[in-house]
């Protein structure tokens, strides 16, 4: 396994809504599920794409190549739901993600990672609950959320984290 890098700086950027899930409570046996549903551009339809570590590394950051130095890869900004199947909290958040992409189309590119089947990712990005939702802007550090929230939330931590752009008064 991977050690931790350590290098980023996880902030909390509002209260959480729902309980989060502990990923430590479930183990899945078909770790490689989610391997095929791999994408590999960011310009894709209005969907979620999903990532395991391989299409991470190639369209997030790769921690290999750059594990001392948050290196953004990718050409639109970007959420990164981290989620498990047998979890109820993520259940609730993945409609909110496949809204969030279709509304986003062009401006932000929604991720999901299986931690069951992405350990790996998990470990670099010390994942203990699910559903843990990180928001990258263009440029600067992301930022880590952990637990489900609204679709409201996700709304306004993306306009104005993610985009940069001021709140509405």
């Amino acid at each position: 396994m991977m050690k931790k890098t350590g290098i980023l700086i996880f902030a909390l950027l509002v209260n959480l809504s729902f309980s989060a899930c502990n990923s430590n409570a479930a183990e899945k046996s078909n770790g490689e599920k989610n391997q095929a549903k791999t994408e590999t551009s960011a310009k894709s339809e209005a969907a979620v794409i999903y990532l395991n570590e391989t299409s991470f590394r190639d369209l997030v950051w790769d921690y290999n190549q750059n594990p001392d130095a948050w290196v953004y890869n990718g050409e639109l900004p970007a959420v990164i739901d981290f989620y498990a199947d047998w979890c109820g909290p993520c259940k609730r958040v993945a409609p909110i993600m496949e809204d969030l992409a279709k509304e986003y189309q062009g401006k932000v590119v929604i991720y999901k990672v299986d931690t069951d089947a992405n350990r790996e990712l998990s470990a670099v990005f010390g994942i203990r609950s699910i559903p843990s939702v990180m928001f990258i802007p263009k440029s600067g550090k992301p930022a880590m959320q952990a637990g489900a929230m609204q679709a409201e939330q996700y709304k306004k931590i993306i306009e104005e984290f993610v985009l940069g752009n001021k709140p509405v008064e």
